[in-house]
């Protein structure tokens, strides 16, 4: 059984009405690695999700799951 990383970025972006590029400023972070999170071809570490949660002001679990 394989787990993996599903999140909800995309959909919290969307609702605060930032672009790609201000969420990956407010976070330290490439516009491309921002894309790759929203897309599901990158699961961000620890440290990253919990900057991405901050922003939001919304729990870390609200963002990001595990799946299988």
């Amino acid at each position: 059984m394989s787990e993996y990383v599903t999140n909800k970025v995309q959909v919290f972006r969307a609702q605060s009405g930032i672009t790609q590029e201000e969420l990956a400023e407010r976070v330290e972070v490439s516009r491309q690695t921002i894309i790759a999170i929203e897309k599901g071809n990158y699961a961000p570490s620890v440290l990253l999700a919990l900057k991405i949660a901050r922003f939001f002001k919304t729990p870390v679990e609200k963002i990001f799951t595990i799946a299988s």
